[in-house]
């Protein structure tokens, strides 16, 4: 992915504008709604910032500066901090995800596009999507400095994507969207187990709670892949037509069902992990990218990257209930109060 280059950025609000939100019940810098619930962020990749939105008035507060092409992120193990991953900038930022306050920048951390923690807190891994490799760091709490040390990079050509990690943290799954592969890492040895061929531009991953399917979403394509990768080799179960551009995943939380964005098609399905098949799809206007399932486990999420609107759908009614104006190009999305992964 290459650099884009940035329009100016709007101004934050003034003290006096965040004071009357706040009084209204808004979310200020430095605070929390009263009612306790914690604001929604928004990764404009474009712009180089992060929108916060109010979750009650579903209104744009203000905008945090970042670094130059944020597009995921990522909590930290103790639910401190949110990690935000520029890309082009070569940084992390680390966010208080309660108030919004940058908390503190890592710098040297190459191309990070995409990131994972291991479950078991031990490894942070990163995708440089731009420079085509993989880096595994070990995670280093105690160091205030530096508490990420770089253990292993490993070449992924071409273009690696979006990770996944097993529930024992054992291997990380990368999609390689320009070759059409997918690889496997051991973590512990930091050696690939294997790499095969799949549909074209691979692009998230879903592993199932019991870490035997992987399902990969094709943006190429209008359909997903769901492998069986229990064994020494993968071994391709079903492809399964969800939608035109099958991009990203965010799980429902019970361990069963998965939404699937389909960007071309401007719908996201939610997909049956026991069953393999489509269940239920909803209408997602502006090419919807990445989604998050408020803690009500009734509303999605999703951030509508051709219309620099973040989506609220009412997946009971099947319905676009709200669209909030952010950045340009907006990609990730995350909040304290979420459903259940």
């Amino acid at each position: 992915m290459t650099t884009s280059p940035q329009l100016p950025q709007r101004r934050r609000l003034g003290a006096a504008v965040l004071a009357t939100l706040a009084g209204l019940g808004g979310l200020g810098a430095g605070a929390a709604r009263a009612d306790g619930t914690r604001p929604i962020f928004v990764l404009n990749s474009l712009d180089a910032n992060v929108s916060v939105v109010d979750p009650v008035r579903r209104v744009e507060v203000r905008r945090i500066a970042v670094g130059k092409e944020p597009h995921h992120l990522y909590l930290t193990p103790d639910e401190k901090s949110l990690i935000v991953a520029n890309a082009a900038s070569n940084s992390l930022t680390f966010i208080d995800p309660v108030s919004g306050e940058i908390q503190r920048t890592l710098r040297n951390i190459v191309d990070p596009y995409h990131l994972r923690f291991s479950p078991d807190m031990k490894w942070f891994v990163t995708a440089a999507n731009r420079l085509n490799h993989v880096d595994i760091y070990s995670w280093q709490p105690q160091s205030a400095e530096q508490p990420l040390k770089l253990v292993k990079r490993i070449e992924a050509p071409r273009t690696p994507s979006h990770l996944a990690i097993d529930s024992r943290s054992s291997v990380v799954y990368v999609s390689m969207q320009d070759s059409d592969e997918l690889l496997a890492v051991d973590l512990a040895t930091q050696a690939p187990r294997w790499k095969i061929k799949v549909g074209k531009l691979p692009a998230d991953l879903h592993l199932s709670a019991d870490d035997r399917t992987l399902l990969v979403a094709l943006t190429g394509e209008h359909q997903i892949e769901a492998w069986d990768v229990s064994g020494a080799q993968p071994a391709l179960i079903k492809r399964v037509i969800t939608g035109e551009g099958a991009h990203a995943f965010r799980s429902r939380g019970d361990k069963r069902h998965v939404f699937i964005s389909n960007r071309v098609a401007n719908t996201i399905s939610l997909f049956d992990m026991q069953t393999l098949a489509v269940v239920a799809q909803y209408p997602a206007p502006g090419g919807p990218d990445c989604m998050e399932l408020l803690a009500d486990g009734r509303t999605l999420l999703v951030t509508s990257r051709w219309a620099r609107k973040l989506t609220f759908i009412d997946t009971q009614t099947r319905t676009v209930t709200h669209q909030v104006t952010v950045g340009r190009s907006p990609h990730g999305v995350w909040t304290l109060d979420h459903a259940p992964r």
